[in-house]
C-alpha cells in the first residue's frame, strides 16, 4: 500500500527556500511578502477573552457553545445579508485549510467523483481532492465544465491569489446551474471583509441564492480580518443538511475548536471596529507597493479585493522571484496556483509598516 503522501504534489513552498537566503542576505534584511502571514497584533478584546476562557479543562463541542453559534449566525446575517440563519445553519472548523483539505473525503468522495476549482487557486483545492482520491479539473468559467460525475464545485471571491472578485450576477448565475444539475458549491469567502475596488457578495446573500442554502455552504476565516491565523478559528455557514452531516463526522473524528477560541471568536464577530482599522492598515499598505511595483515595471492584474497584488513583469515568474530576491524581497511565483500564473508573482501586503516601507525604497531605487 502507498503512502498516503504519495499521492499529494511537493509541498510548493519548500521550492522557495533558495531564494528566501538569498533575500534573507540582503544588508536591510528580508522583507517577505510571500506567505502572507499576519504580522500586526490579535486585538486586546480577543485576547481578553481568549485569556478569560483559559480556564477550561473539559471537552469542547464540535458544534460549538451557544454563544458562538448566536456570534456566527448574528455576523452572517449582519455581515452577509443572509436571512433566516439558525443554529444549524453554521458549524465552526479549526481553520479554514484543515476543512479545504479534508472536505472531499468527508463529503465521502472517491475515485469516479469530479472536484473543480479555479484554474488559478489556492492549491489546497487540489490537495483536497488527491487525498480523496477523487478525480479533479481547473474551470475559467464553472459552467462550461461537463456536469457529469461532478459532486463538489469550489467558489474562491475575492481569489487567492488574483483578487478577483465574483459579481453577484455571476455568483447567481453560477449558483443556478449548479443547482440545476445537483451540484453540491462551496464557497471561499475567507477575504470577503477585503475588498477594495470592488464589494464582495457572499453565495449567502438572498439575490445569488433566491433566500434559500440548498446546495450552498459558504466558508469564513477569521485569520486575516482579525488576525487570528495563530487561533485556528473559520466557520462554514449554508445548508444546515450538508452541515448536518459535516457535524456528525467531525464529531467521530474528534475536530473541534478549542473552547478558548471560541470564545475568542464571540468576542472578534461582536465587534467591527477592530476590522475597520485593520483594513486601513491594509490599505494603506496596498497602495505603497502598488504604486511602488508599477513604478519599477510591473502591471497589476485584477487585485481589487483581497490581501495581495497579483504582479508581472511578463518574464518567468521565477525569474522575478529571483530579481526580488536580489533586492531583499521574498514573494510567492504564481505557478504556486496553477500554470496559467507562470508569469505572475503574488505579493502580499501582510508585512510590517516599517518592513513595506523598506520594500518601497527598495524598488524605487535607481
Amino acid at each position: 500500500m502507498s503512502a498516503v503522501s504519495d499521492r499529494l504534489p511537493t509541498f510548493p513552498w519548500d521550492k522557495l527556500e533558495p531564494y528566501k537566503a538569498t533575500a534573507a542576505a540582503h544588508p536591510g534584511g528580508i522583507v517577505d511578502l510571500s506567505v502572507g502571514t499576519p504580522v500586526d497584533p490579535v486585538p486586546e478584546l480577543i485576547q481578553k477573552a481568549l485569556v478569560a476562557a483559559a480556564d477550561s479543562p473539559g471537552y469542547p463541542t464540535v458544534w460549538g457553545t451557544p454563544e458562538l453559534r448566536d456570534a456566527l449566525t448574528g455576523w452572517v446575517q449582519r455581515r452577509l445579508g443572509a436571512r433566516d440563519v439558525t443554529h444549524h445553519h453554521v458549524l465552526p472548523v479549526v481553520g479554514s485549510k484543515e476543512l479545504v483539505a479534508w472536505l472531499p473525503t468527508q463529503l465521502g468522495l472517491g475515485p469516479g467523483d469530479k472536484v473543480a476549482y479555479p484554474r488559478l487557486a489556492y492549491p489546497t483545492y487540489e490537495v483536497g481532492a488527491r487525498l480523496a482520491r477523487a478525480d479533479y479539473e481547473v474551470y475559467d468559467d464553472p459552467t462550461q465544465l461537463d456536469p457529469e460525475g461532478l459532486k463538489l464545485l469550489w467558489l474562491n471571491s475575492p481569489s487567492n491569489p488574483t483578487g478577483k472578485v465574483l459579481s453577484k450576477d455571476e455568483l447567481t448565475r453560477i449558483v443556478a446551474w449548479a443547482r440545476e444539475h445537483g451540484i453540491l458549491v462551496f464557497s471561499d469567502e475567507c477575504y470577503i471583509e477585503l475588498g477594495w475596488e470592488a464589494d464582495p457578495v457572499s453565495v449567502l446573500h438572498p439575490d445569488v441564492c433566491g433566500g434559500s442554502y440548498e446546495g450552498i455552504v459558504s466558508v469564513h476565516s477569521l485569520s486575516k480580518r482579525s488576525n487570528l491565523a495563530g487561533y485556528r478559528a473559520a466557520f462554514l455557514a449554508g445548508d444546515p443538511a450538508v452541515l448536518g452531516d459535516l457535524l456528525q463526522i467531525r464529531k467521530h473524528g474528534g475536530m473541534m475548536t478549542s473552547a478558548p477560541t471560541q470564545a475568542a471568536v464571540v468576542a472578534a464577530l461582536s465587534d467591527d471596529t477592530h476590522v475597520r482599522e485593520q483594513r486601513e492598515r491594509y490599505a494603506a499598505r496596498r497602495t505603497a507597493l502598488r504604486d511602488a511595483l508599477l513604478a519599477h515595471g510591473f502591471r497589476i492584474e485584477h487585485s481589487e479585493a483581497s490581501l495581495y497584488l497579483w504582479a508581472t513583469r511578463d518574464e518567468s515568474c521565477w525569474a522575478t522571484v529571483a530579481h526580488l530576491a536580489d533586492l531583499g524581497i521574498l514573494v510567492a511565483p504564481g505557478d504556486f496556483y496553477g500554470e496559467a500564473g507562470n508569469h505572475f508573482v503574488r505579493v502580499a501586503l501582510t508585512a510590517t509598516d516599517e518592513r513595506v516601507a523598506a520594500a518601497v525604497e527598495r524598488l524605487s531605487a535607481p
